[in-house]
């Protein structure tokens, strides 16, 4: 098991390796394998890319971001161009239904509500709106709807875990009712978490996942 020293030299590392992140804007703590990440990153891009790439360090059991978003005078722009230009790349983007999702800009920060079918649909509009100049954070509230997941949904998602993480499938249990899948057991790290909420939330009809599982 890493020490917390060795931890923070691993995630100073990952940061200083991931293109889109300026590790000089980040600051690392590390204490019993949780790691905090401060900070102002240039653009909630920026943000997001430092947070997967912690993520992604082994060892890591949960992770609090304080990070704020500090934009440069050149990416700033009013709420009124941020929501023109978010519209306008949501009506672009493929597999969205025009006028399924809409936005409301308050500071900078996004918050996208709507009716999909596919959750997919769901993390494709947040990451398209997370990608755009000027924004300074992005609220997903839009809702999975479709048809409720299939019977062997429990099924699907061991399988696909399988294919991932066969170690860590055999420590997770997983429950479906009417479309809600609850994840409890352990996992080895928090970038496994990530994996197995990941493949729950890839099942057709699946509507939310309950995560009960614990990083050891």
């Amino acid at each position: 098991m890493k020490t917390d020293r060795q931890l923070k030299q691993d995630v100073g590392e990952e940061l200083d390796w991931t293109p889109e992140v300026d590790s000089s804007n980040f600051a690392v703590e590390v204490k019993d394998g949780i790691v905090t990440l401060d900070g102002h990153p240039s653009s909630y891009a920026e943000k997001l890319a430092a947070e997967k790439g912690v993520q992604r360090v082994s060892g890591v059991k949960a992770m609090v971001v304080e990070a704020e978003v500090r934009l440069p005078s050149k990416d700033v722009m009013s709420d009124a161009d941020i929501a023109r230009a978010a519209t306008s790349a949501l009506q672009w983007t493929v597999g969205l239904k025009e006028g399924a999702v809409q936005v409301q800009v308050e500071k900078g920060w996004v918050t996208l509500r709507g009716d999909v079918d596919l959750n997919w649909q769901r993390h494709r509009a947040a990451r398209r709106i997370a990608h755009m100049r000027g924004v300074t954070g992005v609220a997903n509230m839009i809702k999975v709807g479709g048809n409720l997941a299939p019977a062997d949904v429990g099924e699907q998602i061991s399988r696909a875990l399988l294919r991932h993480a066969e170690r860590e499938a055999k420590h997770i249990a997983i429950e479906v009712r009417d479309g809600v899948v609850t994840l409890s057991g352990t996992v080895g790290t928090y970038g496994e978490r990530e994996a197995a909420r990941g493949a729950a939330w890839s099942a057709p009809g699946v509507h939310a996942v309950v995560d009960h599982l614990v990083v050891e």
